[in-house]
């Protein structure tokens, strides 16, 4: 039977946990930020929720996206060719009242920015380099150190991170990318949830490719 009429859909708001610190942040509906988060000039797309702990900066993050306890998304470098690689080189407004932020520096930083795409699952404690992109569906181990761009559908593990397996048979992740389920409107959604849970993935894009509504 179809309840679709039924659905009551829980607020779109989203939550933050009240210990999360962010600062030019946009969050979308339903994303929810845990304790202790670090968020700094971060996009963050519907559904897609951090856990405790983690932090991100400069990072534009896709829909219905996992981010696990304790990770860090784009994390600082250092100005490792000056003379000192301390912050007292690029923040010395936190040691000399008359020195203020290197924004050459920080410009620096924003340019390398991260991109991660819909439905990612970054595992616990796992560090993503700047500059990165990854592709929708990947998995990041965890602990794992992305030093290098991750392709749709794929998992990655270890330091560096490296390909371990393909989430589905290249047909198969086409078809999903094709779907684009993320985009679907919740009413869909919730319809589509109990053959999420049910069926395998093709008898699921048999069944939705076709759904119009």
């Amino acid at each position: 039977m179809d309840r679709s009429e039924d659905l009551v859909a829980k607020d779109p708001e989203p939550r933050i946990h009240p210990t999360a610190e962010m600062k030019g942040c946009k969050l979308g509906r339903y994303a929810a930020i845990g304790e202790r988060v670090v968020l700094r000039e971060v996009i963050v797309g519907d559904f897609s929720y951090f856990e405790r702990h983690a932090e991100a900066i400069y990072t534009t993050i896709g829909k219905f996206c996992s981010i696990a306890a304790s990770s860090r998304i784009n994390a600082l470098e250092h100005p490792i060719e000056r003379l000192t690689q301390h912050k007292v080189s690029y923040r010395p407004n936190e040691y000399f009242r008359w020195l203020g932020v290197d924004a050459a520096f920080r410009e620096r930083r924003r340019s390398k920015a991260v991109t991660i795409g819909h439905d990612v699952w970054i595992g616990h404690g796992a560090v993503i380099l700047p500059g990165i992109a990854i592709g929708n569906g990947a998995v990041v181990g965890a602990n794992a150190v992305v030093t290098r761009d991750v392709p749709s559908y794929t998992i990655v593990a270890g330091v560096p991170a490296k390909p371990l397996k393909q989430r589905f048979a290249p047909e198969i992740a086409a078809r999903i990318e094709a779907l684009a389920w993320w985009d679907w409107p919740v009413e869909k959604l919730a319809r589509a949830v109990p053959d999420m849970q049910a069926m395998p993935i093709e008898a699921f894009l048999d069944r939705w490719e076709n759904d119009a509504v």
